[in-house]
């Protein structure tokens, strides 16, 4: 048994042994987090008709998860301020790992895979000295932690790897939080937050800060396109009555873009954009509102706003290869929402705020 067990664990040190694809986990489009009726929490594969293809346990409620971009894996990562991650064989329904945060950390809910999937980025907060961190994790060897180096700001939140293949987008959303404090925003008045692009070596290549006015506008969620064009969403932590523009646009070596529709569609975002994705031909940009029950699309090349779709509580959104796709708190997958044919399959479960591409 032992002489097994070194076989292979060195079949697997060496990746030889096989792994399981995404075809052999039902073959989803998507993934998404859950709440069922029950109350039990659980990380579900969906397809581009809406159709649940597996549907997996969760020891809390969910947030965002990561895809492995070859072997059907996902890290499913607890909502802030969480302080663990679950690595999942999607085909079996196996946990195969479990990050935990180091010490006076905590995961924002997001992280990313480097393009040969070989590595695990995740966002988190030192809450000690208020610095947000970029965590890194060896896929092949268990997810064990090998490193970490700084966001370049403040609550680094969602993370995108850009098309090089050697640049983080990290979204540092500038707010300070505490496992104690719970959900509790601690530095409103001084906030201050930032787009980054860190190299993998750690090195913060270029930085975008809105303008003062601007800095009470939380930078949270990214979406990238195969050009470099990369659509940051925004939620606004001040004065209530102010309605500012909740999404911008941003390519390397340029200044970024705020979209600005008519303050009547600003007013209906409620100062917060839950989710936001570039379509696959680039031309549109979607952004979603789950307290304004919205979703405004946006021309990509202009920056005008095409039209607002009215979808209740509705946050999570991904392009597909035509389209866009969208789930609702209530349960609801929307499809072809683009071409007016809009599609809508219900379940029983409620989607949590975010929908990854697999």
């Amino acid at each position: 048994m032992t002489d097994r067990r070194a076989f292979l664990s060195g079949m697997l040190a060496a990746g030889l042994c096989p792994q399981t694809t995404w075809a052999e986990a039902g073959s989803p489009d998507f993934l998404s987090a859950g709440l069922r009726p029950n109350g039990s929490y659980v990380l579900c594969g969906l397809n581009g008709n809406g159709e649940i293809v597996f549907e997996l346990p969760l020891p809390d409620r969910g947030h965002a998860a990561a895809a492995h971009p070859t072997r059907a894996e996902a890290v499913a990562f607890a909502r802030r301020p969480g302080t663990f991650a679950l690595v999942i064989d999607c085909a079996t329904g196996r946990e195969t790992a479990r990050l935990h945060a180091p010490a006076d950390r905590h995961f924002y809910g997001h992280g990313t895979f480097s393009d040969d999937g070989d590595t695990l980025f995740t966002t988190e907060n030192d809450y000690e000295s208020g610095e947000g961190i970029i965590g890194i994790w060896d896929a092949r060897n268990g997810y064990q932690r090998i490193g970490e180096f700084f966001s370049g700001g403040t609550g680094p939140h969602d993370m995108k790897l850009m098309p090089d293949g050697q640049t983080l987008a990290v979204a540092n959303g500038g707010i300070e939080t505490h496992p104690e404090a719970g959900r509790t925003k601690l530095n409103i008045p001084t906030m201050q937050p930032n787009l980054s692009y860190v190299s993998m070596s750690g090195e913060v290549v270029e930085r975008i800060e809105l303008d003062q006015a601007l800095r009470k506008n939380s930078i949270r969620h990214l979406a990238v396109a195969p050009d470099g064009t990369l659509a940051f969403a925004m939620q606004w932590q001040g004065d209530v009555v102010a309605h500012p523009p909740l999404l911008g646009l941003h390519r390397r070596g340029s200044k970024e873009i705020l979209l600005e529709p008519p303050d009547r569609y600003l007013k209906r975002l409620v100062g917060y954009v839950g989710s936001v994705a570039i379509s696959k031909a680039m031309d549109f940009v979607a952004a979603t509102s789950p307290r304004g029950g919205v979703v405004h699309m946006y021309a990509t090349d202009t920056g005008d706003l095409l039209s607002q779709i009215e979808i209740e509580d509705v946050c999570g959104v991904a392009q597909t290869s035509v389209d866009f796709f969208l789930t609702s708190g209530l349960g609801k997958t929307f499809q072809n929402v683009l071409t007016g044919e809009k599609k809508t399959t219900e379940h029983a479960i409620k989607w949590d705020n975010h929908l990854i591409p697999v």
